[in-house]
This record gives structure tokens, C-alpha cells and sequence, in this order.
């Protein structure tokens, strides 16, 4: 491996490390909160993934997924105060993230679809940055492209036709 693939290459080490310590924080958040839940930590791809499954309700993801965006910036804040790295570490509460990944390559591959028959861009509603990737992946893979407009939190993707 070159010096260049090396640094690519992610710490696997370095991300399971992120993930110990994120797992610790969300465990304790858990117990203050007394809610029940158990914690699967996991590195997928350059990122730490930490999935809180087993627990009843939605308090944990908020309307929108706004609790768990919120939650994932203090994990991250925690990870970042004890590796002084920033992280970008993914949490996932009840597969939300999952059900929500796979409802937004559906609509990217749609939308996709619609203005390649009608030859005209479409704006979407404004989503988080993850949302807004899940939906990029799927326009380029059905051949088009796609761009990010507005300012966050009202970042949006505009789908553009060949």
C-alpha cells in the first residue's frame, strides 16, 4: 500500500475507539433517561456506527429525526472531547436511519425518473445532510445529476435533467 492509499485508508483501530466511547455516552444517556435499550456498535465504511435497538417508542428519533440528529451531535461532541478528533460517527436509534435510507433512494431514483421524462429540474423539500447524500447516490446512479441549494436548515436538493 502507497503512503497516499494509507491515509485513505480509515483507522479501523481509531474508529472502533470512536465507536467505545460513543456506545459509553449514549449507554449513560440512556440509563439518565431510564429508558431501556441495548447499544451494537459497528464501522462501516470511514465511519463509526452505533445503533441503539430494543427500544419501545420514538422519543429517541423526534419528529423528523430531529432528537436523533440532536443526540448524534452530542455523541459527537463527546467522542471529539476525548480523541480531540473530530467524528463522524454515525447513530442510529430503532433502524430509523435505515427505513429512512431506503424511503429516500426510492424517491431519488423517482424523482430521477420524472425529469428524465419531463426534461425539466426538480426541487426537493429541505433535508439533513445525510438525507441530502442518500438522495445524491440515488440520482447519480439512475445517470443524472444533482446539486444542493439554500442554506442549512433549509438545504435542499435540486435534481437536473441530462
Amino acid at each position: 500500500m502507497t503512503e497516499a492509499e494509507q491515509e485513505k485508508a480509515p483507522d479501523i483501530t481509531a474508529l472502533e475507539q470512536e465507536g467505545e466511547i460513543a456506545a459509553d455516552y449514549v449507554e449513560g444517556l440512556l440509563d439518565i433517561a431510564d429508558i431501556d435499550g441495548d447499544i451494537d456498535m459497528d464501522v462501516e465504511g470511514d465511519r463509526a456506527l452505533v445503533s441503539v435497538v430494543g427500544v419501545k417508542g420514538t422519543e429517541l428519533v423526534g419528529p423528523g429525526g430531529e432528537v436523533l440528529e440532536a443526540l448524534q451531535e452530542l455523541t459527537r461532541l463527546a467522542v471529539h472531547r476525548q480523541t480531540g478528533e473530530r467524528s463522524r460517527l454515525m447513530l442510529d436509534v430503532a433502524g430509523y436511519r435505515e427505513r429512512r435510507r431506503a424511503e429516500l433512494s426510492k424517491l431519488g431514483t423517482e424523482i430521477a425518473n420524472q425529469v428524465k421524462e419531463r426534461g425539466e429540474p426538480k426541487s426537493l423539500q429541505p433535508m439533513t445532510p445525510f438525507e441530502r447524500k442518500i438522495v445524491h447516490d440515488a440520482v447519480a446512479a439512475a445517470g443524472l445529476r444533482s446539486e444542493s441549494e439554500g442554506e442549512e436548515p433549509h438545504r435542499y436538493v435540486v435534481v437536473l435533467p441530462a
